[in-house]
């Protein structure tokens, strides 16, 4: 039996998300369409904006989100937009329609798609970007200090002592310098806010917060099918059956670069089989120091590039414990390919150490960051009622002691 070490780290944090998702409407248990809009119908009692996460479509007994028409019924004049607990997928009622200016003329915006209904009228799903904007326009401004606070609350109630934030907002570090975190933090902005953020950073770092580097995307997610393979889903959406590729080999090689220029990681969103190939490759042709390269999520690899990690230096931060939330939508989605859903004993064997080369967090709040679900989902490769045989790639599984390991903040 392995034992948890002295300080743990968690690798892939949203901390002001997890904090303001603790103010929005719950939609984790809910296990049908009609648990969604009973759940939304409550909430909208005298409130004119609704927001909601954790809804798990994939995972509900008939899978697919409500009919757009049964969210309107159930969310009256209220507002209401409802994140997929993966944050790449949204469900908005038409009043949020209405107040984003969308409609059935409408295009969809460069790396996301509108969903529509077999007759060309917007279903109500909106997928990467088009979430995203539809977000920036409908959530709370600014860095709320209740809201981080309450995130930092919790993340030492589980115990850690480092948390990595990944897609880090603008003012986020001076407010964390201002409400006196004790926690350790290192931020992780969007690329494209790394050059504003470099101007100011001196003003805010300390020995408990500190700037680690940035972050992209390259591409979504499984639940939603946007996550970018090398094969194609077994059930995709035509528009994009093998998923969709978010940013150009040479933006990634670009972004490598920069960050490398400025002496910070680049820390590179890839899901899916080809996204993490694209980021290998891109570092390879950078040459991007050891360590200065970071892959988030890895959650499918090819067995031909697993050994390029140790290789090229390049960082695995996964999260073991989307395997208890993702099961059947990977059963579903790529049913051939469930022998590269995270190979972290092959990672390890490889030459990746854990705590330094291979790290574990939860991506919270997509999921809830207790580091037990890791260490169950990285050794039974499945749920505590399942037997490891059944889970996904048993053979992946790897020691509780490896697994904490991955946690060990002074590895």
């Amino acid at each position: 039996m392995g034992e948890r070490p002295n300080g743990i780290r968690e690798a892939h944090a949203h901390i002001l998300a997890h904090g303001r998702s603790m103010d929005m409407v719950q939609l984790a248990d809910c296990k049908r369409a009609e648990d969604m809009l009973d759940a939304i119908a409550m909430a909208t009692d005298g409130r004119s904006l609704v927001l909601a996460h954790g809804a798990r479509p994939e995972a509900w007994e008939t899978p697919g989100w409500p009919a757009s028409s049964d969210l309107d019924r159930a969310s009256g004049d209220a507002i209401v937009a409802a994140w997929c607990f993966d944050y790449h997928a949204m469900m908005v009622n038409s009043e949020a329609l209405s107040r984003l200016g969308l409609d059935a003329t409408s295009g969809d915006p460069p790396g996301g798609e509108l969903g529509r209904t077999p007759d060309g009228e917007l279903s109500g799903v909106l997928y990467e970007s088009a979430a995203g904007q539809a977000w920036s326009k409908l959530e709370p401004k600014g860095v709320d200090p209740k809201a981080l606070a309450r995130a930092i609350d919790d993340l030492t109630h589980q115990g850690f002592q480092e948390v990595h934030d990944l897609k880090t907002q603008p003012g986020l570090g001076e407010t964390l310098k201002e409400i006196g975190c004790q926690l350790s933090v290192t931020l992780y902005p969007l690329v494209q806010d790394l050059p504003e953020i470099l101007k100011t950073h001196r003003d805010w770092r300390s020995d408990q917060i500190r700037l680690g580097g940035g972050k992209i995307f390259v591409d979504g997610t499984l639940n939603s099918r946007t996550a970018w393979m090398l094969h194609p889903f077994a059930d995709g959406r035509p528009e994009h059956p093998s998923g969709m590729q978010l940013m150009s080999d040479a933006a990634i090689e670009d972004a490598i670069k920069l960050c490398v220029g400025e002496g910070l990681q680049l820390a590179a969103h890839a899901i899916g089989d080809a996204a993490v190939r694209a980021v290998l490759d891109a570092a390879e042709r950078a040459r991007a120091p050891r360590g200065s390269v970071r892959i988030e999520h890895a959650e499918l690899i090819d067995e031909a590039d697993v050994p390029r990690f140790a290789e090229l230096g390049v960082i695995a931060s996964v999260q073991p414990c989307h395997l208890l939330y993702d099961i059947e939508a990977l059963r579903r989605a790529c049913p051939a390919r469930l022998d590269r859903v995270q190979p972290i004993r092959e990672l390890i064997d490889s030459g990746l150490q854990p705590g330094r080369a291979i790290l574990f967090g939860s991506d919270t709040p997509i999921v809830r960051p207790n580091p037990e679900d890791s260490i169950l989902a990285a050794t039974n490769r499945g749920r505590s009622d399942m037997a490891l045989a059944d889970g996904i790639a048993p053979s992946q599984a790897i020691t509780e002691a490896e697994a904490w390991a991955c946690f060990d903040a002074d590895a």
